[in-house]
């Protein structure tokens, strides 16, 4: 089968795994419906049904829908030693023969017959995360992997499958990947200075990229 929608994956507000609700433990459905939820702190997830808790650092436009690829989590399940379920990391796409990590920002993706999603910036890990892994230096681990998944907003909305098609319908030429972002992210500083310069990511982000940057060289 070509590259597809392996699972869809909503998550409810869930106690005991930090001392606040998180709706980071996401398990399979059979459908969901996305949509732009507005800009950060208005909104919530781009997946209806979905929950987001801390609207500080989470949902919105630019993080209305994420996605991992199958074979990253069958990677980790490896190296962990146990089974990852789909929506393990959150994820509420599971894809398949797709490499999500090979996406560049600004890309576009339509999935199935309607939807259109458009790669905006990689997943940066959290205590929350590593406390729903439960895996003892998981943000050291995850960051030094580099993989994390793809954060999308929904540029045209609709419904979206398991085995629904994906397909990359445009990709900016500038070449900037998640996996690069993510890499300036967490302190690099030469790939700080081209991502920068390509601005490649949502103001916001830009802005706070461009100040991690100033402190590190100060």
């Amino acid at each position: 089968m070509n590259a597809h929608v392996h699972s869809v994956n909503i998550g409810r507000p869930t106690a005991g795994i930090i001392k606040r609700l998180t709706g980071i433990d996401k398990h399979p459905t059979d459908e969901i419906s996305v949509f732009d939820p507005g800009p950060k702190g208005t909104g919530a997830s781009g997946v209806a049904g979905d929950a987001v808790v801390n609207l500080k650092h989470h949902g919105g436009t630019t993080q209305a829908v994420y996605a991992v690829a199958r074979e990253e989590l069958d990677w980790w399940a490896v190296d962990l030693g146990r089974d990852l379920a789909p929506g393990t990391f959150g994820e509420n796409l599971t894809t398949a023969g797709f490499d999500v990590d090979a996406s560049v920002v600004g890309e576009q993706w339509r999935v199935g017959s309607s939807v259109v999603l458009t790669v905006t910036a990689p997943r940066v890990p959290c205590a929350t995360f590593a406390a729903h892994m439960g895996v003892p230096g998981w943000m050291k681990a995850f960051t030094a992997r580099g993989r994390t998944g793809a954060y999308l907003s929904v540029t045209q909305e609709g419904t979206i499958r398991p085995s629904d098609e994906i397909q990359v319908a445009w990709r900016p030429g500038h070449g900037v990947t998640v996996p690069e972002v993510f890499r300036a992210w967490m302190g690099d500083r030469e790939m700080a200075r081209e991502v920068l310069a390509a601005r490649v990511m949502a103001d916001r982000d830009h802005t706070k990229l461009a100040e991690k940057l100033a402190r590190w060289e100060r």
